[in-house]
């Protein structure tokens, strides 16, 4: 089973926010999950970003693959090389 580290979109239409969560990759971007570990909310000044560094880098060990948006935002945040 590979396991990715991806966005969840929520929010309202053309107001998009973004949870961080582990998922199945054959699972759909919005489906199942198994873990949320974050979020991220693009329209606030400045960027709101929140990410449990427990829960990311323990995934991350595990061999959870992240997504090119969430590498970025793991980078910005120190998590992820």
């Amino acid at each position: 089973m590979a396991v990715k580290m991806r966005l969840k979109r929520m929010g309202a239409k053309k107001a998009p926010f973004y949870r961080i969560v582990i998922a199945d990759s054959r699972c759909p971007r919005d489906g199942r999950f198994i873990e949320e570990i974050g979020y991220y909310n693009p329209l606030t000044e400045p960027v709101t970003v929140k990410i449990d560094e427990a829960k990311a880098t323990e995934w991350l060990n595990n061999g959870a693959q992240p997504s090119d948006t969430v590498k970025r935002l793991l980078n910005n945040a120190g998590l992820c090389k």
